[in-house]
């Protein structure tokens, strides 16, 4: 089951799990496209195997039409410099949910993805996955400040993303000694994971991707 609701002040997609709760909680985190119906679906997906999830609106009901950059990139410039902040409320709010254990964790995707692991740094996520998060060594001199197990899933044709700099993040996490892998798919460029776009889209990376990630929840929040 899933419903437009607002959590912590911020707007976004619910799916509920079938069944009486509590369930673990989940934040899964849009592209910079914003909340499209594919995050929606992803939501669906993870409601559908024990988790409450919610997707934030962080572009307050902007959207950008896949492909176009220029509009994401606005987008982003816009509402990326409030985006940890409503994250932190939506955290805090799924957490005291009637419906949530208490335990939460984050996914995001490119954008999001790194807007994931910006949320570990400032709340007690309890388990974080980053799928091909742009950007996000802007964030490795404060990785030290993370306390959550995290699981990195990227493609090891994605031009926004070197391999060499998932290597340095899988290198800071082992240094801090933190709980972590980090997957790189060969033959799988940015957004593999994305079913909605054939051009993108790899099957066999996502269908791996979604069970490593389904298995790190389970254990890290069930």
């Amino acid at each position: 089951m899933s419903e437009l609701v607002q959590l912590g002040g911020v707007s976004g997609h619910l799916a509920k799990p079938k069944g009486n709760g509590p369930h673990p909680g989940l934040i899964v985190i849009q592209e910079w496209w914003g909340l499209s119906d594919h995050i929606k679906s992803v939501a669906d997906r993870f409601a559908a195997v024990g988790y409450l999830a919610f997707a934030p609106d962080l572009y307050h009901g902007e959207l950008a039409n896949l492909g176009d950059n220029d509009t994401a990139m606005k987008l982003t410039q816009k509402y990326s410099p409030g985006a940890p902040a409503e994250l932190q409320q939506v955290f805090d709010a799924l957490k005291k949910h009637p419906d949530c254990s208490g335990k939460v964790g984050s996914v995001g995707f490119c954008f999001g993805g790194r807007m994931s692991l910006a949320l570990g740094l400032s709340r007690p996520v309890d388990a974080i996955c980053t799928f091909y998060g742009g950007g996000m060594q802007q964030l490795f001199d404060q990785l030290g400040n993370l306390h959550a197990p995290v699981l990195g899933l990227f493609g090891d044709k994605d031009q926004s993303i070197p391999v060499g700099t998932v290597e340095e993040f899988d290198k800071l996490l082992g240094k801090l000694g933190l709980e972590h892998e980090v997957i790189v798919y060969p033959n799988s460029g940015h957004a593999f994971f994305r079913d909605s776009d054939p051009s993108s889209y790899r099957p066999e990376a996502a269908k791996d991707a979604w069970e490593r990630a389904t298995k790190f929840f389970k254990k890290n929040l069930n």
